[in-house]
């Protein structure tokens, strides 16, 4: 018995076929369902029901299932316990929302390839909804996105706040002083809307605060939104300290609202049971780079020990 044999039976199990399967394993369906006979003509048992068309574990199926996910993890923590971090070699899936791709996720990726170098960074950008079901499909290992999400199977460790501010077209809202959210409520409100989780923040603290825009247009790509904030189609929240050249521009107004916008918590979630000292060395490199203040931060500003 294998360990590439029993990765194959645990993958086909954990996303229901021997195709995604394959493409988890990088290697062909064909090899993985040679894993699956091999270990069937090993133990002389039908670990998969073949009489039907999806992928389903026999009795003895579950039983061999149950003992190949103990045994990987054995097998995962084994190595990273007693292997140099420069040797670990593994695929680590990275989900982030689209801001912290424009921020800092190349700073991120720098890191992992100074102390990883044999580790392989598949990110994956999209909005927060999407990467916490892509997460507890087992399609990412890592997800970075807005604390928007209490589940006890994907817990969270802080990573970092974002500030967020009411902007506009200048001339659009009249800047006479501090203007109260219900009347700031009365424009035209472009949002993140609920599949993203800095739109579920605010989309709640307004609702708290007995706030419900009558006129709303739901954004969901934040470079979009900024764009037609800028055109004068309405008033947004947007990150404030990186969008602060088109401030400076003259592109973009602050507006002074009261109460004022609480900043986001930003949060690393991962499965419970998927917990490793390689995403643990991950969560604790993002928590060392995460800066929202910048575009494209390259190079991180000094060395993280």
């Amino acid at each position: 018995m294998t360990f590439k044999q029993l990765e194959a039976l645990f993958w086909i199990a954990q996303l229901g076929g021997f195709g995604p399967a394959a493409h988890k394993l990088n290697t062909s369906q064909s090899a993985v369902s040679k894993r699956v006979h091999e270990l069937e003509r090993l133990f002389d048992t039908e670990l998969f029901d073949r009489s039907l068309r999806t992928a389903r574990l026999t009795e003895k199926g579950e039983e061999m299932f149950v003992l190949a996910k103990k045994l990987l993890q054995q097998r995962d923590a084994a190595v990273e316990q007693f292997g140099k971090p420069e040797v670990i070699e593994r695929r680590v899936r990275i989900g982030v929302t689209e801001l912290t791709a424009m921020t800092w996720l190349p700073r991120l990726v720098g890191l992992i390839q100074q102390h990883y170098p044999k580790v392989t960074i598949e990110p994956d950008v999209d909005d927060s909804l999407s990467l916490r079901d892509k997460l507890l499909a087992d399609e990412l290992d890592l997800i970075i996105v807005p604390d928007a999400f209490a589940d006890a199977r994907i817990p969270g460790k802080a990573i970092g706040k974002v500030e967020s501010a009411w902007m506009c077209k200048p001339g659009l809202v009249p800047s006479g002083g501090p203007v109260r959210l219900h009347e700031l409520a009365r424009y035209r409100m472009l949002v993140q809307g609920r599949s993203s989780g800095t739109g579920r923040v605010y989309d709640a603290w307004m609702k708290e605060r007995g706030v419900e825009p009558a006129n709303i247009i739901v954004v969901s790509n934040l470079v979009a939104l900024t764009g037609l904030t800028v055109s004068g189609l309405g008033v947004s929240y947007l990150p404030r300290q990186c969008l602060e050249p088109l401030v400076a521009a003259g592109m973009l107004a602050v507006l002074d609202v009261a109460p004022a916008l609480p900043p986001v918590p930003y949060v690393a979630m991962h499965k419970g049971e998927h917990r490793s000292a390689l995403t643990a060395s991950i969560v604790m490199l993002a928590q060392s780079c995460c800066d929202f203040t910048r575009i494209f931060q390259a190079e991180p500003d000094e060395a993280v020990p």
